[in-house]
């Protein structure tokens, strides 16, 4: 699961067009280095109300958990299939983090505020960006390489 809603610090999956079958990739900035904690792919986008009605009982579970989210301003969960396990040590390599691209209807960008392979700030991550085809590929080979022993779960 992951939760959105219509605020800059909790943006819409919806708004930003995410639709059944994309993979979203969460990521972490930290210490001048971008984490990818793991893979996602979007099966259904729900109300936030009616989520526990569409997820299993066990899933359903971990949601309670996730109550005071609500009071945040949540409106919408993606659910998905299981992915890659959530992890904080996988990190994008210096080279990956210089060619990692978003794409839009204006074309094609690189990340910004990169320089020799360290994330100087991290203000071009916060949103949900379409990734390139290529930088998604990458980084779905760096979470399935570095998963542990037993690998991950295919999406």
């Amino acid at each position: 699961m992951l939760f959105g809603g219509p605020h800059q610090s909790l943006p819409s999956f919806q708004r930003a067009g995410v639709q059944p079958g994309d993979h979203i990739y969460p990521v972490r900035a930290h210490r001048a280095r971008l984490h990818v904690l793991g893979v996602l792919e979007v099966a259904r986008i729900v109300p936030y109300e009616n989520a526990g009605s569409a997820l299993p009982d066990d899933d359903y579970v971990k949601l309670l958990d996730w109550r005071p989210l609500k009071t945040g301003c949540v409106t919408e969960v993606l659910i998905g299939p299981p992915g890659a396990p959530l992890r904080f040590d996988t990190v994008v390599p210096g080279g990956l983090l210089e060619r990692l691209t978003y794409t839009s209807r204006r074309g094609e960008r690189l990340l910004k505020h990169v320089e020799d392979g360290r994330l100087i700030r991290s203000t071009s991550l916060q949103g949900i960006y379409r990734l390139a085809a290529d930088s998604a590929e990458e980084l779905d080979r760096l979470i399935r390489h570095d998963a542990p022993s037993g690998g991950a779960d295919e999406v």
